[in-house]
């Protein structure tokens, strides 16, 4: 809730805070809870799975790599330009760098404060995002998109929702989904 944590964001719901203090909505994680949204914790996921349910993760992990352990700062520095690299505390595409697209000054900006502070950077290869058809500005143009299917769990076991939040990167060419660095989103919906 922008009105309560951060002014400056454009992320949350404006006055959710007020609406789950009076009881008119339920929240699934405590308020301010980002434990989950550090992008440090998303290579032990596969580990948390094995060790908390004692099976096999379903799905496998983008390759992710810890810049606090030297061989793999060395391996992402000497591909920078085949990876993305992440600030753990940021989110909404802020405190990133798509090496792609990025000049050798910015990479070498990234090195400095990687250096400076290797545990708050995480690297992943550069994934190839889908491509969708998109009405934009009066014509039917590629872009480049990601889905968020949800799955939602009740009394009577799992249900998948029949649709999911499509992000689109609404400037040609780029992979940034993020509505805060000036993505959008699409309806989805599964029919059948």
């Amino acid at each position: 809730d922008p009105l309560v944590f951060r002014p400056d964001s454009m992320l949350g719901v404006h006055g959710i805070y007020g609406a789950y203090r009076t009881g008119h909505v339920a929240i699934v994680n405590a308020m301010g809870n980002g434990v989950a949204d550090d992008k440090a914790v998303y290579t032990y996921v596969p580990d948390m799975i094995r060790y908390y349910l004692n099976e096999e993760p379903v799905l496998k992990n983008v390759p992710t790599y810890q810049l606090a352990v030297p061989e793999n700062r060395k391996l992402v520095f000497e591909n920078m330009d085949t990876m993305v690299i992440k600030k753990t505390n940021e989110s909404g595409g802020y405190g990133m760098l798509i090496g792609s697209a990025a000049t050798e000054k910015q990479m070498e900006e990234f090195k400095v404060a990687i250096e400076d502070d290797p545990r708050s950077y995480i690297a992943q290869p550069i994934i190839s995002l889908s491509s969708a058809p998109c009405y934009i500005n009066g014509v039917l143009q590629p872009r480049r998109v990601d889905l968020r299917p949800y799955a939602l769990y009740g009394p009577d076991g799992i249900d998948i929702v029949p649709g999911g939040l499509t992000r689109v990167a609404l400037k040609e060419g780029s992979l940034v989904v993020n509505s805060s660095q000036g993505g959008g989103s699409k309806d989805t919906w599964v029919l059948g």
